[in-house]
């Protein structure tokens, strides 16, 4: 006589199967009643089950919905409830069941190799958006990702450089990157042919997946192939050559999806290229700056070097230490890339040298005033664009016409000696037809 198979629990036999905090009857059942939401955990724990709660009904993980008798209750969503049967119970095909056909790898990556390597890659993308001498070429299609994200710009087919939103890009923590790069990467897929769906079910792949375990490309798509490249030149995969079988998530990609508060990523890899970009906590600043405008950088980071090199003048460089002159001139450079005045000034203050993060005010005064004040010389003069209304044969058809384009808004310019005005491109239209009929009229 064969075993019985266990039978699935129902909305009204689901008391033995919950956990505290949780409503049981939801895993299996199509809805459930509200009241049970909470039932089984503590008072203390309300808030973290409150703000849960909240994130699933945003997700649209379940749904409120009016039960039978008018009693409120939820619904889950019929693919997630399906899935989650399958994952409590088991079930389905465990994604790195792919791996085993190909046997042991003789030139297997182990952790601390993984965790060099996405450092480098990912301080490739960095060289590269701060213009360092010693950038390594990246490919075409990271270079667009880049522009089209707004953190580099590209004119007259000169070589792309920083934009405003790039600098403020490199003051974020490791993790905080990788999100707005990867964001940026999926709203563009589907305009590069790429299944969205697939590529974000691949992603929480990843999130699950061990670190320094190796897994197959057996069985993926052309557009999934063409992701896992992207993703290596990232540094969140990490695959000996193109054409290779198998492939190694690093701890990047491992720990995206998992957020960052706590996790080894801030803290191995975050600490590694937090050192590189200036970015680590209190305490560990290296910047000096005097009166007479010099700047002081205990480093021998490349990339810290670029990143003042943006703003200031280089005037010295010593094995561990950089002199640079911040000008006139190499503000503005700054500020005509889209840098601002204030970036740059929380720039020095947040790497400020612990002796100097000891003063009140961090940065000397006449610092940055002089950096804002180069800054509003740029700002001295307004573009605005117009249209031009001139060769009027009398004074009073000119006040007439100036008059009318000032009563409806659209007046940006006047000289009455000369007798001509301009009118914004919108208000155009208005004042030329007004200008017809009083020639009309006339």
């Amino acid at each position: 006589m064969g075993t019985r198979p266990p039978a699935w629990p129902s909305s009204g036999s689901c008391r033995g199967w919950r956990r505290p905090g949780s409503c049981g009857c939801c895993s299996w059942s199509s809805r459930c009643p509200r009241r049970p939401w909470g039932s089984g955990s503590r008072r203390e724990h309300s808030r973290e089950q409150q703000q849960s709660q909240e994130v699933l009904l945003e997700l649209r993980l379940w749904h409120p919905h009016t039960l039978p008798g008018g009693l409120p209750g939820v619904a889950l969503h019929p693919n997630f409830r399906q899935n989650l049967r399958v994952a409590l119970l088991g079930g389905g095909k465990a994604w790195s069941d792919d791996t085993a056909p190909l046997g042991p790898d003789r030139h297997a990556a182990d952790v601390p190799a993984l965790d060099k390597y996405a450092e480098e890659r990912w301080e490739v993308v960095l060289h590269f958006m701060v213009g360092s001498p010693s950038a390594a070429d990246v490919s075409q299609d990271l270079a667009q990702l880049l522009v089209q994200a707004g953190l580099m710009k590209s004119e007259g087919g000169e070589p792309p450089c920083i934009t405003s939103a790039g600098f403020q890009f490199l003051l974020l923590d490791t993790p905080a990157q990788l999100w707005f790069f990867i964001l940026q990467y999926l709203r563009g897929a589907e305009a590069r042919g790429m299944d969205l769906v697939e590529i974000l079910s691949f992603l929480f792949q990843l999130s699950f997946s061990t670190l320094g375990k190796d897994y197959s490309v057996e069985g993926m798509s052309e557009s999934l192939l063409t992701f896992l490249q992207h993703l290596r030149e990232f540094g969140l995969v990490f695959q000996r050559k193109r054409k290779s079988r198998r492939f190694y998530p690093t701890r990047l990609a491992i720990e995206l999806a998992s957020g960052t508060a706590g996790t080894s990523l801030g803290t191995s890899l975050g600490t590694s290229l937090g050192t590189a970009l200036g970015t680590e906590p209190d305490g560990h600043g290296f910047i000096l700056v005097e009166t007479n405008y010099r700047i002081y950088a205990y480093t021998d980071s490349e990339l810290q070097v670029a990143l003042i090199a943006l703003f200031s003048e280089l005037l010295y460089r010593f094995p561990n230490l950089v002199v640079a002159q911040v000008t006139r001139d190499s503000v503005q450079a700054a500020i005509a890339n889209g840098i601002t005045a204030d970036q740059i000034i929380h720039f020095l203050r947040t790497r400020a040298h612990p002796v100097m993060a000891k003063q009140s005010p961090v940065l000397p005064p006449t610092i940055t005033d002089q950096i804002r004040l180069w800054e509003l010389e740029r700002d001295r003069l307004r573009f605005s664009e117009g249209v031009l209304y001139n060769q009027f044969l009398s004074q009073v058809d000119f006040e007439v016409l100036r008059d009318h384009a000032r009563a409806l808004g659209v007046l940006v310019f006047e000289n009455p000696a000369r007798r001509l005005m301009v009118v914004t491109p919108a208000g155009h239209p208005d004042v030329k037809g007004f200008w017809k009929r009083q020639k009309h009229n006339g």
